[in-house]
């Protein structure tokens, strides 16, 4: 029998990229590379399939924000194209890489929380 875990939050388990089950262990091996298993609950985090998502949600919102940064600042100031190059590049560096992570944990946490799992057709019977 398995033991009981109390439910804790997929927000706050995976912006702290930690185990969707026990809050406690690390979910990662590397900056992105999901560990094999919780090191505190055991965990098995083979069912954890994030895809492309986390990548998608964190461009918009990145685009969003350097976007709207960029205008105000071209509006307001009115720099020349290097000053724009200067600032954005690297503000969208810092963005995407700063979110990627804990939004890939978030996503393996819900997908946790959720029991979510590959689509199977059903087939008919013989």
């Amino acid at each position: 029998m398995e033991p009981y875990h109390a439910p804790i939050s997929p927000w706050s388990a995976g912006l702290a990229c930690r185990c969707p089950r026990c809050g406690r262990g690390p979910l990662f091996k590397g900056f992105l590379d999901l560990a094999p298993a919780c090191t505190s609950c055991g965990l098995d985090y083979g069912f954890a399939d994030s895809g492309d998502g986390p990548a998608v949600f964190v461009i918009l919102l990145a685009g969003f924000i350097v976007v709207a940064l960029a205008f105000w600042v071209e509006v307001t100031f009115e720099p020349p194209l290097w000053v724009h190059a200067l600032l954005w590049i690297p503000a969208v560096l810092v963005v995407t890489l700063g979110l990627l992570r804990p939004f890939k944990g978030v996503m393996v946490a819900l997908q946790y929380r959720n029991r979510a799992s590959e689509g199977r057709l059903d087939t008919p019977a013989p």
